[in-house]
């Protein structure tokens, strides 16, 4: 493929596919804020279809329809369970720690457990947003909107586009009927191909689906084991709020090395403790970072070998390099997609352009005679 002599014919038919391409893209762009929800319910679907055929096929479920209804029955089901076991818990923490910080801003920014210097950077920089009159208000939301409009309104707008998507009806119906006939839509675009190309095309899709797959359920495990041990590890130190955080460490976790994050709620987590108890404040970070290191530990020497096995195969260089350049792409989603996508061009480089041969980590090869 690649030692064909490049003709004018072939480089007016590049140009055109480019420029085709270019407009493609453009068309997505503009028509976005319609075609989310429709990637919003694929993706459900994909993640759902095998929960389906389990209560249709094993559970022996006569209609598809029932199998479906019992499928989103469940989800909710477990959804809402999570709900009701962290929420509650988390509310009464938030309304405990918002008196403690009012205690704490009221008593001139003095606490016995914090270190001097921090005192003095808290009393320095938080003295001037007059907190502790936000502090004094009823209504929370209100406080977290005038102490951080720019994060409120990022975190808000994301909120109302995740809540819209997720009630929407038509998202709704858009899963119930690729649900319906799953099968005849994952065969079905092969007919829009042209017949020399359908080999590679199957192909190309099979290796990405491979790729996606393995890494998303991996990485879904992987987070979800991160969210019961952060939430284990908060417990045993006794640190507040420790199933919030720990589920919103894990969560986050879905991205490599995003759980960094979390250390800044922890920090705020621990001045508020130290203001409240007395606890040393050193103490109190040590701990988190014990349960970071530990988590650290188990997840790769045993988790992460265990579930993720070689899927990805890429060094800690490619792979912040990967997060940085789709993560500006593509915002969250490229954050998303970036490590199985990295891998599927780097392994398909390696086999058309370099001339590898496969290894036993790399896609399945498409066929050479799809290509020619």
């Amino acid at each position: 493929m690649f030692k064909q002599e490049i003709t004018f014919d072939r480089f007016i038919r590049g140009l055109i596919f480019i420029a085709v391409l270019a407009l493609v893209l453009a068309a997505i762009n503009y028509l976005s804020g319609v075609l989310i929800p429709f990637a919003v319910a694929w993706v459900v679907a994909y993640m759902l279809y095998p929960i389906v055929c389990f209560f249709q096929y094993k559970c022996r479920l006569r209609f598809r329809i029932v199998a479906i209804i019992v499928t989103l029955l469940l989800l909710c089901g477990v959804i809402a369970g999570l709900l009701y076991l962290a929420i509650p818990p988390m509310v009464d923490e938030c309304i405990h720690l918002k008196d403690v910080a009012l205690r704490y801003l009221e008593g001139g920014y003095k606490a016995p457990g914090i270190p001097h210097g921090l005192q003095a950077f808290i009393s320095e920089h938080l003295s001037r947003l007059n907190l502790a009159e936000m502090l004094k208000k009823d209504d929370l939301i209100d406080v977290l909107k005038e102490t951080a409009p720019k994060v409120w309104n990022v975190v808000w707008s994301t909120a109302n586009v995740i809540f819209s998507i997720v009630s929407s009806l038509i998202a709704l119906l858009y899963l119930f009927f690729l649900l319906m006939d799953y099968e005849k839509f994952a065969t079905g675009w092969l007919r829009f191909v042209p017949k020399s190309r359908r080999a590679f095309a199957k192909a190309l899709v099979g290796d990405v689906e491979h790729g996606m797959s393995g890494y998303f359920r991996g990485q879904a495990l992987v987070a979800l084991s991160n969210c019961i041990m952060f939430s284990v590890g908060f417990l045993l130190v006794d640190f507040p709020m420790p199933v919030g955080l720990g589920l919103f460490i894990g969560i986050i976790s879905f991205v490599p090395y995003l759980q960094l994050i979390g250390f800044f709620p922890a920090l705020i987590l621990a001045l508020l403790r130290t203001a409240d108890s007395g606890d040393s404040f050193w103490w109190l970070m040590g701990s988190v970072v014990l349960v970071y290191c530990v988590v650290q530990v188990i997840q790769d020497a045993v988790v992460t070998p265990k579930i993720m096995g070689k899927i990805m195969g890429l060094s800690p260089a490619i792979v912040l390099f990967s997060l940085s350049v789709w993560g500006y792409i593509m915002g969250i989603i490229g954050l998303i997609i970036a490590l199985p996508l990295t891998t599927l061009i780097i392994s398909y480089y390696k086999r058309y352009v370099v001339k590898e041969p496969d290894t036993p980590d790399d896609p399945p090869a498409a066929p050479e005679e799809a290509l020619t």
